[in-house]
């Protein structure tokens, strides 16, 4: 199958006007990789951040895009025709990713999409799922653990989610009324803490998912605790208050997802995909947007963060 396809494209970095939807070359699928049919597709933060230049190991011109939901139309005879989802650092850096009508993927690069979700539903969870995944598996939080998430956003909630469903006791710390009172209709504990507060205390885990209340995380700990940390303030450095940190015999933990390829997320959304097919985890909201108007989505995803928006592809909306 030759021809051209539509796809988001940029030839430099620095700005997100370079961000344009082009016609470019339709992949194919060498030996051991599949070709997907994209149905929708995720734009995370960290997809205009890579049009920005903040990643150096990124080549141009790129096809962006990490998070994918389709249908494979090539590949080993039991994937043909199924419903697949992925992720992945090997997508949209220095190959081209998934913010196109068709994508190339090893083929055990992508996991069976569980019935209960549509494309668009799973276009939007892969990053923040398989980072909150990570990040609950490395510090070891299951059935009974006291966790504390600071933050709200896309992996905060994901991360409250999942713990939930292993059987932790979760309470999610933030900032603003409406925030708590949204995380209190879906059934989670939640408090209000501006910054410069004092979070609660006696947790056996804190996920920091803002990037700025690493000293408050680790205060926050019990006796052995751990926290997992998954962003960090412009600059990169935050002020670590080591000896609230060694008089709990406390851990810190890095959690990033781009050190997985999608053959290692296909893993993890295997496990996950299991929770949403089971009814343990329920997706949220998405905002859908055509893929001709990329350009004005990528703008907005890195001027206001909020709803989870995904790329859908022509003939799809």
């Amino acid at each position: 199958m030759s021809g051209t396809m539509q796809a988001v494209r940029f030839h430099v970095t620095g700005s997100l006007d370079a961000v344009r939807v082009e016609a470019v070359p339709r992949p194919e699928p060498g030996p051991g990789a599949v070709r997907v049919a994209v149905r929708a597709a995720g734009l995370n933060p960290s997809d205009a951040k890579n049009v920005l230049g903040r990643f150096p190991y990124t080549t141009v011109p790129r096809v962006p895009g990490r998070d994918f939901a389709g249908v494979v139309t090539d590949g080993p005879d039991d994937l043909v025709g199924r419903r697949v989802w992925g992720t992945g650092r090997d997508l949209g850096f220095d190959r081209d990713g998934s913010h196109a009508e068709w994508l190339t993927v090893p083929a055990d690069g992508v996991a069976l999409l569980p019935d209960r979700l549509a494309f668009a539903q799973a276009a939007s969870l892969g990053v923040p799922y398989t980072t909150a995944w990570d990040g609950l598996e490395r510090t070891g939080v299951g059935a009974g653990t006291r966790l504390l998430v600071v933050g709200a956003g896309a992996v905060g909630r994901a991360a409250a989610d999942l713990a939930r469903a292993r059987g932790a006791a979760v309470h999610v710390a933030v900032r603003r009324p409406d925030q708590a009172r949204a995380l209190e209709a879906a059934g989670f504990e939640a408090g209000i803490y501006p910054d410069g507060t004092a979070l609660p205390t006696g947790f056996a885990v804190a996920f920091e998912t803002t990037g700025y209340r690493l000293p408050e995380a680790i205060r926050s700990l019990a006796p052995f605790g751990r926290v997992a940390v998954i962003a960090a303030p412009p600059g990169g450095t935050v002020e670590t208050p080591v000896l609230d940190l060694y008089r709990r015999g406390g851990s810190l933990v890095g959690v990033n997802s781009l050190l997985y390829d999608s053959r290692a997320c296909a893993r993890m959304l295997a496990r996950i995909g299991a929770l949403f097919e089971a009814g343990d985890l329920v997706p949220g909201a998405v905002t859908e947007v055509p893929l001709a108007e990329a350009a004005a989505a990528y703008r907005a995803v890195a001027r206001e963060g909020g709803d989870k928006v995904v790329l859908a592809m022509p003939g799809t909306v």
